[in-house]
């Protein structure tokens, strides 16, 4: 992943590309296709396969707890981070009188389910200036009423990396009654994490993960294990599932458990274990410390051809994502394709995601294509006037 050889070796479809989309989507490794065929060869066995099902389940809990700092009995799955959340305000049974606040940054999965709810609490927007989110503009959304703050690690949108303990301690501060749950997705596997004191961590596993689409982490810590216990029903989840008495009352096993609610995804959490075991492999720290000089040479490049990005460089609080908007975004994106290079292109925003599996390379040839677009812009310009 971080050289030339070994990056050939586990991800061949990078020898004709350069993808620079991982906080869209991941290439996974060949390990992790390797760990779905090993799904396909148990449960060829039916019923006798499940043995195998269920211990891989608990070898991805074990992994997936040491990625996020948890016990194992800490961490659960779930189908996606979407699921993972309304799972979440089910828990909470949040009413009118009570508060949540979200910030403009955040991926909609976190930010919508309070907005269905029977009864909808009042929603607070805590809101980015010039691309970042400053403490100072949260503390007045802050108060008794407060239950739960919703926000992602890092962003989606920008890549904006939440200043995590400032934030954490104005939260305890000025909100006693609030619960945080932080989205990790684009962060778990990229860079180090620093959420120690949150209340819930959720995070999707096809992203920097590299893993595959159907599954999701989902972190309770025990402390919070009765206060966060969902109220949905199904059976995976229950402790009197197939007891005489289950058809007066549903008891929830508590905190995490309680949010896998149905039978495991299998393929998903198989995928999982290993892409998780491959990344434990290569180390998280080696991982930023290849990747980060890749993201300041992006930053240096745009801001050579006057490009801002929708948020500042963070060399204190690294990301992966570098976001920008340009006048020509259309024909930015298009020559990009045609170079086979992949990055998000939506809204006008362009959207550049660099992991570990990517090198000097594919910073080069990302620039060049976009020093080719922003001369004809100038062109352009220059020749209509």
């Amino acid at each position: 992943m971080l050289t030339e050889s070994t990056r050939l070796r586990d991800f061949p479809s990078l020898a004709d590309q350069v993808y620079l989309n991982t906080a869209a989507e991941s290439i996974p490794p060949l390990s992790v296709g390797e760990a779905i065929q090993d799904y396909w060869r148990d449960k060829l066995l039916g019923m006798d396969g499940r043995q195998g099902h269920f211990s891989r389940v608990e070898a991805c809990r074990e992994v997936s707890a040491r990625m996020l700092g948890m016990a194992p009995e800490e961490v659960s799955f779930a189908s996606c981070s979407s699921e993972a959340y309304n799972l979440l305000a089910s828990a909470l049974n949040l009413r009118g009188p009570d508060e949540v606040v979200v910030s403009d940054l955040d991926f909609p999965a976190g930010a919508t389910p309070w907005l269905r709810m029977p009864e909808p609490p009042a929603v607070r927007v805590w809101r980015a200036a010039a691309g970042e989110l400053e403490v100072e503009t949260l503390e007045p959304l802050l108060n008794e009423r407060t239950r739960l703050v919703q926000v992602s690690l890092i962003s989606f949108y920008n890549g904006h990396r939440i200043a995590w303990r400032p934030f954490h301690d104005v939260v305890r501060r000025r909100a006693p009654n609030a619960l945080i749950a932080v989205d990790v997705t684009q962060a778990l596997g990229r860079v180090i994490l620093d959420c120690e004191g949150a209340d819930a961590v959720i995070s999707s596993t096809h992203k920097w993960t590299l893993g595959i689409h159907g599954g999701c982490i989902i972190g309770i810590p025990s402390r919070n294990a009765e206060r966060l216990t969902t109220r949905a029903g199904g059976w995976y989840h229950l402790r009197n599932a197939f007891d005489p008495d289950r058809f007066e009352r549903a008891l929830s096993k508590s905190g995490a458990a309680s949010f896998s609610v149905g039978m495991p995804n299998f393929v998903s959490l198989y995928a999982l274990d290993a892409s998780l075991r491959y990344l434990e492999g290569i180390g998280v720290p080696e991982i930023v410390a290849h990747a980060e000089p890749l993201v300041a040479r992006v930053h240096e490049g745009l801001r050579e051809l006057g490009i801002v990005p929708l948020c500042p460089p963070q060399p204190l609080n690294p990301t992966g994502i570098i976001a920008f908007r340009h006048e020509r975004s259309e024909e930015i994106h298009a020559a990009l394709l045609d170079e086979d290079i992949h990055v998000m292109h939506h809204a006008g925003r362009i959207r550049i995601a660099v992991h570990g599996y990517n090198c000097e390379t594919d910073v080069h040839r990302l620039l060049a294509v976009i020093r080719g677009q922003a001369r004809l812009a100038r062109v352009s310009r220059v020749g209509g006037s």
